[in-house]
């Protein structure tokens, strides 16, 4: 009899080399990577081989769900800030800071409305859904998210800068949300969660990403001026860099998530040698595409039919709601008057501000949320409630956003983009 995790290593080993072959013809398809990963996952799970197994006897195991999660999105979110090349003003982050400071908050309170007028939640456990559910996905969105260092182009800059910040930004929201659910009483605990959740753990974040990735750097430098480092290994700087920024603002009760796309948005601005981070970005691309397989693979395992329809209505309630109405709305509202950096244009182009706000992809940094959740006080009747809500939103994001990202990025290279290239002057650069 074959061991059960041979087996699984041969059929992950089998999916790598078809998706990767067939990878050319797949990239023309209105089809996702990820809803493959999705389908076969399914295929893997209970309903069919039984090959994965997270969740037996009715005992799901959260805390591993947690932990690969959480090493996928510090890896996609420093991923995302290395491919950031602007430079450190209000101007040019003007979309990043409106979808944050705007968006986010909209996105969690509408998504609380929801909760409490039509879910039969109480504002704890609302906040605490829509705090889960309104980050967007770093790791699924990289067809709609910058391709290279020299991609300044708005739209991807917007997504690619919302889902490095926002996996971060809401965990004030959760944290208030698990706040609720221990207290309703909320005075006695509101004015800490502003000081130590809210100011302390972003400041420290903040300072811990720029402290460490500078020091690494320049560790780094001083050591390859005496003797480099094998080539082979000078790849592996960028997991030292994430894991250490990571562990030490944990440590310092920071947000590690914002520290690491802290790090990537500094380590791309410590080289003279512009390869250097470029080199770095294409291994934790490869890194970052390998932990996506084996995330959505269990995203799909542990996906059980009764429990889905049991809370069908529910959940197809809030994926409406936030993906047709909450999310357009509020990118529409976020981005009013905003005029794009690098266009002669007054304000965004309507079609630039539609996409945006359909591609608030929702996937791993929510399932992240929601297992934290689990190890921190979600139990009972309301953690299977926004835990079904949860998985069968982050499908439905994966099987619509999936199969809409090709076409109409195409359409937008061809009836925005390309034209605002042409329309844009060639004396202006206002990146430098």
């Amino acid at each position: 009899m074959v061991d059960i995790y041979i087996i699984d290593l041969f059929v992950i080993g089998l999916l790598l080399l078809m998706v990767t072959l067939g990878s050319g013809w797949i990239a023309r398809l209105p089809l996702s990577f990820a809803l493959i990963y999705l389908l076969v996952g399914i295929l893997l799970g209970p309903y069919a081989f039984g090959l994965i197994q997270l969740r037996r006897d009715e005992v799901f195991n959260a805390e591993l769900l947690e932990k690969i999660t959480e090493l996928v999105v510090i890896i996609s979110v420093f991923s995302c800030g290395l491919r950031i090349v602007r430079p450190l003003k209000l101007g040019a982050w003007g979309i990043t800071a409106r979808l944050i400071v705007f968006l986010m908050p909209i996105s969690i309170f509408a998504l609380a409305v929801v909760g409490k007028l039509f879910l039969g939640m109480n504002w704890g456990e609302a906040i605490l859904l829509g705090a889960i559910l309104a980050p967007t996905d770093p790791v699924l969105a990289s067809e709609v998210q910058l391709t290279d260092i020299n991609d300044k182009d708005e739209l991807r800059f917007g997504l690619t800068s919302e889902g490095g910040l926002n996996d971060a930004l809401a965990f004030p929201f959760v944290y208030f949300g698990l706040h609720a659910l221990k207290d309703d009483n909320w005075g006695n605990w509101f004015q800490q969660w502003i000081a130590v959740d809210l100011i302390w753990a972003i400041a420290a974040a903040i300072v811990m990403g720029i402290v460490v990735a500078k020091s690494i750097v320049w560790i780094e430098k001083k050591v390859q001026k005496r003797r480099r480092a094998d080539e082979l290994m000078e790849d592996f700087i960028a997991i030292s860099t994430i894991l250490l920024t990571y562990s030490l603002t944990e440590m310092v009760n920071g947000y590690g998530f914002l520290a690491v796309f802290v790090a990537g948005l500094v380590v791309q601005r410590s080289y003279r040698d512009p390869e250097k981070p470029l080199a770095q970005l294409e291994f934790v691309e490869q890194l970052e595409k390998l932990l996506e397989v084996g995330t959505i693979l269990l995203l799909g395992s542990i996906l059980l039919l009764q429990p889905m329809l049991n809370y069908a209505m529910q959940s197809l309630l809030v994926i409406i709601l936030l993906l047709f109405i909450i999310r357009p709305v509020g990118v529409w509202i976020s981005t009013i008057g905003k005029r794009p950096v690098e266009s002669h244009r007054r304000t965004f182009h309507p079609g630039t501000r539609w996409l945006i706000g359909w591609f608030g992809i929702r996937g791993v940094g929510s399932l992240y949320y929601l297992a934290y959740a689990f190890g921190n006080g979600l139990k009972g009747e309301t953690a299977e409630q926004i835990a079904w809500i949860t998985y069968t939103t982050i499908v439905a994001s994966v099987i619509i956003h999936g199969i809409t990202a090709t076409p109409l990025m195409k359409w937008y290279e061809r009836n925005i983009a390309n034209q605002r290239k042409a329309n844009t002057p060639a004396t202006i650069d206002e990146f430098e």
